[in-house]
């Protein structure tokens, strides 16, 4: 169970500071985009320094997904970690609500009324969203599983290495989805804001899911040492 409260608490983090700074500083501008890809980034540091050795920090199921394609851990274990890390989500997404609607936060402050949900109008529509996500995920959870790699991985340094990397994909992507590759993170804002938001989420669901499965796949054949198609390859 702490594998699975540890989750929902860095989930928790990475919606609430990386949403709040959408929300609190706006993405309009070239600054904007920095600090709030910046806030995601150091959120994902943040927690893999302190839950790390917990639960392993993944703080989002496309994460997990892939942990659990790659055989590093149970699917029961998957399923604990996907129920906290949602809870996480919409727990980050409500704290984040009730400031907005306690201090009655300005839109010149950001964009207090979308919780830092994402979109697909900027992307083209429904299928250029899903391209993004898809294709940013992918990058993403590979670095996850390269760097976290028993073997072949990083180390200490995994956390710091997975938290830049979520920077540059952020700094891509804010401006055609508004940067998902985490269903929880997207689903928690997505359900106080309804409208557009939520209608769309699934996309912001399934994108990532498939982006990690396919990294998965591909990291199982890069990391894989017995594979016979690799040797008759070689």
């Amino acid at each position: 169970m702490k594998k699975y409260f540890a989750e929902f608490i860095g989930t928790l983090v990475l919606t609430l500071l990386g949403c709040g700074t959408a929300v609190f500083v706006g993405c309009g501008e070239p600054a904007g985009v920095f600090a709030t890809a910046a806030a995601f980034g150091l959120a994902v540091i943040a927690m893999a320094y302190t839950i790390g050795g917990i639960s392993g920090c993944h703080i989002n199921p496309a994460i997990t997904l892939g942990v659990a394609l790659s055989n590093r851990m149970s699917w029961k274990d998957a399923c604990g970690y996907w129920v906290g890390q949602f809870l996480g989500g919409i727990a980050g997404a409500a704290i984040l609500y009730w400031i907005c609607s306690a201090t009655g936060a300005p839109g010149a402050m950001g964009d207090p009324a979308g919780l830092g949900t994402n979109g697909v109008a900027n992307a083209g529509g429904v299928c250029g969203a899903l391209l993004v996500e898809i294709i940013a995920t992918f990058l993403f959870v590979l670095v996850v599983l390269g760097t976290t790699d028993e073997k072949k991985g990083a180390g200490n340094l995994a956390g710091l290495a997975i938290g830049l990397s979520l920077i540059l994909i952020h700094l891509v992507c804010i401006n055609l989805t508004g940067t998902s590759v985490n269903p929880a993170r997207s689903f928690g804002p997505a359900l106080f804001v309804g409208g557009a938001a939520l209608k769309d989420v699934w996309v912001f669901i399934v994108a990532p899911l498939l982006g990690g499965a396919i990294a998965a796949l591909v990291w199982n054949c890069l990391a894989c040492e017995d594979c016979k198609c690799c040797k008759k390859a070689e």
